[in-house]
């Protein structure tokens, strides 16, 4: 639900789940024919594992990390991993790039530069992201929706953000 300011998102365990799977017939529909999906962690991690299993195609993680401080609201220094951890050895062939959105675009940008700069075996690239915001210098090949007011994005896992173990054991009376 888009707040009446256009500020917030916050979406549901069930829209969520929706958005994958309407973003996984996009790619469908397409007719493009990849070998392994490439998700960036840890946005991308989610929809990326859901997208494997319904094309059943490997999936390949790539860490990235950008958002640490103010509980992860605010976007410092890019970090990306200089390696790539994939199931089949090195990434190769057509390979899909999955992340939850598309924000400023500078982390898309800056990924897809590293990966055709420093890994040749990889003869096609396409991308897939749930959201794209109006700011965003980065359009994804696939996308589901726009969010022209830029609206920070509450996705229904980060409650675990801000939650301890000590927390969790509280909880569960343990």
């Amino acid at each position: 639900m888009l707040t009446e300011d256009g500020k917030h998102l916050y979406v549901s365990y069930d829209e969520y789940h929706s958005l994958i799977e309407k973003l996984a017939i996009k790619v469908h529909q397409s007719g493009w024919q990849f070998d392994t999906i490439l998700c960036l962690a840890r946005g991308g991690m989610r929809p990326g594992d859901i997208l494997s299993r319904i094309f059943d195609k490997p999936l390949a993680i790539m860490s990235t990390s950008s958002y640490r401080a103010d509980a992860g609201m605010t976007q410092g220094n890019l970090d990306i991993a200089r390696f790539i951890t994939t199931p089949k050895g090195e990434i190769a062939g057509r390979v899909l790039l999955v992340d939850d959105l598309a924000d400023s675009g500078h982390t898309l940008n800056a990924v897809i530069h590293q990966l055709r700069t420093n890994y040749k075996p990889i003869t096609e690239l396409r991308s897939a992201v749930i959201w794209t915001k109006g700011v965003s210098t980065f359009q994804a090949d696939y996308s589901v929706e726009l969010l022209p007011t830029n609206p920070w994005i509450h996705q229904p896992f980060e409650a675990y953000d801000s939650l301890s173990p000590a927390q969790l054991m509280a909880k569960w009376k343990i």
